[in-house]
């Protein structure tokens, strides 16, 4: 049996995560729930999975779940901030973390479950997009292994996770839906509302993913998750549009083959293999009825459109501190458009405005990501006050 924590239960991947595993309580154990504001479904999960311990974000909000958990004689433990956060990513009993928290937020505490030498099941593409390298080296010194949850990365892992020979890859292939604009003008996107851009077509994910995929900035930071992930040249790495979203991602190899993996596009797919990997295990998700799937689209993706895209290649290409530079000012720029501070297509000028005042600098350890991750923050936000923005 897995002994499992969850970084992010009462997000989306966390909420699907729980549901895979209520369908096989013989094979896992809910060690640790953590949240952030949604105290009222915490409380809730912590009755149904009874949990040795919980963590919620500051002292206030635990002691309001202690005492709800209290009137129930629930004896679960509440912890707050992150060092609760750490505890139960590292914990000896867990064996398992699934690291949902989104945004850079979640990287202190992936990193102390690499340190620790769990299973990582990675849902938070910024921890790998911050700290690729130094993630992926702390979690193979201490023989820990790190499976993608994303759909596209899980699909690529599916396919090349036993793959001994990297030069036999002549590239991998990211598929994309394009978000709800893919087939909108550059004029168009001028005028876009919140409401608009947080309407995904296809998939259910918390406000800040689903900005991400209305700018592709969510396929750009998979694009340098992917580089870091499974080692490869960033340039063997192309992006499709695939407005379906039934082939998640392909691995083209040098004798011509494609192979790839397809599935509904419900995120217990990719949950319940990375859950159980080697082995398979039901999703609760029905599989494709190809019939009826007689339209799938493909088709490159307009850089020129997608300025976010297109960023983040840039930032692969310059290396060192970059890749934290572009997602600590994409966190900032799209807070900024959910709080009414910029239009939609501000949020990719602010994002090249930054890093074209941005200077790479050497990254050795979190505490060097840390703060270069700080200070993009700080800059984001004076570049906010500006005329330009303001």
């Amino acid at each position: 049996m897995k002994t499992i924590s969850i970084l992010g239960s009462t997000g989306s991947i966390g909420c699907s995560a729980l549901e895979v595993i209520k369908l096989h309580p013989d094979k896992f154990d809910i060690f640790a729930l953590s949240g952030y504001e949604n105290i009222d479904l915490l409380f809730k999960q912590a009755m149904e999975f009874k949990p040795t311990y919980i963590v919620t974000k500051d002292e206030e909000s635990q002691i309001k779940l202690s005492g709800l958990l209290k009137e129930k004689n629930q004896g679960t433990e509440v912890l707050f901030g992150p060092e609760g956060y750490k505890f139960i990513a590292g914990h000896v009993k867990v064996s398992t973390v699934l690291a949902a928290i989104t945004g850079a937020a979640g990287l202190v505490s992936t990193m102390e479950a690499a340190v620790k030498g769990k299973r990582i099941l990675l849902a938070n593409k910024e921890s790998m997009v911050m700290a690729g390298n130094l993630l992926s080296e702390v979690s193979a010194e201490n023989n820990g292994i790190i499976i993608p949850v994303d759909s596209e990365h899980n699909a690529i892992f599916q396919v090349i996770h036993d793959q001994k020979n990297q030069n036999e890859i002549n590239k991998l292939i990211l598929t994309a839906s394009g978000g709800p604009f893919w087939n909108s003008s550059l004029v168009e996107l001028s005028n876009v509302s919140i409401t608009d851009a947080l309407k995904h077509p296809n998939w259910s994910m918390g406000r800040k993913v689903t900005i991400d995929s209305a700018t592709m900035m969510n396929k750009g930071l998979e694009v340098i998750e992917a580089a870091y992930l499974f080692k490869i040249d960033y340039k063997k790495i192309e992006v499709l549009i695939h407005p379906q979203s039934i082939i998640h991602s392909l691995v083209e190899f040098i004798d011509g083959s494609s192979l790839t993996q397809l599935g509904t596009p419900d995120m217990k797919v990719p949950i319940a293999y990375a859950l159980s990997f080697p082995e398979r295990i039901a999703s609760g998700v029905r599989g494709i009825d190809l019939s009826l799937s007689n339209d799938l689209q493909f088709e490159l993706p307009d850089l020129e459109k997608f300025r976010c895209l297109k960023l983040a290649y840039d930032c692969l290409e310059q290396g060192g501190s970059y890749p934290i530079e572009i997602n600590a000012t994409n966190e900032i720029a799209v807070d900024a458009f959910l709080s009414k501070k910029i239009k939609f297509t501000q949020i990719s000028e602010l994002i090249e405005t930054a890093l074209n005042e941005a200077k790479s600098s050497n990254i050795e350890s979190i505490e060097d990501i840390l703060e270069v991750d700080k200070q993009a923050r700080i800059k984001a936000r004076l570049l906010l006050k500006g005329s330009k923005f303001a």
